[in-house]
């Protein structure tokens, strides 16, 4: 949520910004708050004009029943009684209209970086630097869920007869890798002084609405019925919410965190869940990053979190490279995003494995995450996060680049301590 006073100080920048993200259907939205915001603070500037009178002649009641001018203290009664009605029609209006501004408010997008690129969605997205030599063996590699199949080490049948479709069991060797590249993500992250953390899966609605605009929550968010609840879709959910309507202290900044998680999604919209393989299904494991700090530190750590990406895959013998997000791919919270995508030498492409984004102070206002400065002034907050990894997406790409001729998987030697010593899968 962008800060009110650039609508009332500059409406064209936030209408320019909605254009850029080709969100033109909400350009009538910035005129609508704006008049809002202006009927909001007259109502408000009236009504505290009107309470500081009705003191007064309050105040002037008690001198003038003294003074045994009863009809003169009656009329000021009057006169106060009709002043308090107009207060509490004010007040009630007051609120109405605070509603329509945060209900509109939490539509408009964040501002995005000036250099990002422009484009209508991510077939515009702009390749900036890749990593590791990307290789095609002489030999065919099957699908990935084939090379599971082949150690016995996936079940979507069964998982499409107990839960339908979306889901799987993995089992054996490969349930064992899958569980390795969590332990391993999870210790690379220590290691760069990232504080591990294991959220609660599920949040209430204004956590939700703190952390996501309304379409990604329509789109993602499974609802528990009854509840005020809803199953996070990624840890960087309740980790951001964690800091709720709390006023931080400058030297507790930043704070930088490392959460596992199982993550759920409805996966609503033109990718659907894919029908054999586990590249897009509503449920998975993740491990994540996510940075609370200064605004002057965001960009910074936005440099270093995808660097982390980037080098955790590239130990596990997987080129990958840097996709800038272009404007209409950034969803409404964020100012920049970039995807790390690991290469596929079966399709011969590249892929998105991890999402690193800055969203400036876009949560922090929504959750109310302030931080108090040495000299008592707050402000909020700037957050980010990053997938560390995200299995069983990334074990496609950790098979593919590391299958061999015979049908076996070499092991990265990263992870052979997580999983017994164990050099190969055979």
């Amino acid at each position: 949520m962008i800060d009110i006073n650039l609508i009332r100080e500059n409406r064209d920048v936030v209408k320019e910004n909605i254009k850029k993200k080709f969100q033109d259907q909400k350009l009538p939205l910035v005129d609508e708050v704006y008049n809002y915001d202006i009927e909001y603070r007259e109502c408000k500037s009236k009504g505290d004009n009107l309470r500081s009178e009705k003191n007064k002649l309050s105040a002037s009641i008690g001198e003038l029943m003294r003074n045994k001018n009863i009809d003169e203290a009656n009329k000021v009664k009057e006169t106060v009684s009709s002043m308090q009605s107009e207060i509490e029609s004010l007040e009630k209006r007051e609120e109405e209209l605070e509603s329509k501004i945060k209900e509109i408010m939490m539509q408009i997008p964040n501002i995005i970086a000036d250099d990002v690129p422009i484009g209508e969605d991510d077939s515009k997205n702009v390749e900036e630097k890749v990593f590791g030599k990307a290789k095609v063996p002489n030999y065919e590699i099957p699908y990935h869920a084939d090379i599971m199949a082949s150690f016995n080490g996936i079940d979507k049948d069964a998982a499409a007869r107990v839960s339908g479709n979306g889901f799987y069991y993995l089992m054996g060797d490969i349930a064992r890798l899958h569980s390795a590249v969590l332990a391993y993500a999870r210790d690379f992250m220590i290691d760069k002084g990232f504080t591990y953390c294991i959220p609660p899966y599920m949040i209430h609605s204004d956590a939700v609405d703190g952390v996501m605009s309304f379409t990604e929550k329509e789109n993602m968010m499974y609802k528990i019925e009854g509840e005020d609840l809803y199953l996070i879709g990624t840890s960087e959910h309740s980790m951001i919410a964690k800091f709720k309507d709390q006023i931080l202290k400058e030297n507790e900044l930043p704070i930088t965190m490392t959460s596992y998680s199982p993550c759920f999604r409805k996966e609503v919209g033109a990718h659907g869940i894919e029908e054999r393989g586990v590249y897009r299904i509503h449920q998975f494991e993740k491990q994540e990053m996510v940075v609370i700090c200064k605004p002057e530190e965001s960009e910074d750590w936005y440099d270093k979190m995808w660097n982390y990406s980037v080098e955790l895959f590239r130990t596990l013998n997987i080129p990958v490279r840097k996709l800038v997000c272009c404007s209409g791919d950034l969803a409404d919270l964020k100012y920049r995003s970039c995807d790390i995508e690991a290469w596929s030498p079966r399709q011969k492409k590249y892929f998105e494995v991890c999402s690193c984004s800055n969203l400036t102070d876009a949560q922090a206002r929504r959750l109310q995450i302030r931080y108090k400065k040495e000299d008592g002034t707050k402000e909020f907050a700037h957050t980010l996060n990053n997938t560390v990894v995200a299995p069983p997406r990334m074990l496609i790409a950790l098979l593919e680049n590391n299958y061999n001729e015979d049908g076996s998987v070499t092991i990265p030697e990263v992870l052979r301590p997580y999983m017994g010593g164990k050099e190969i899968i055979k």
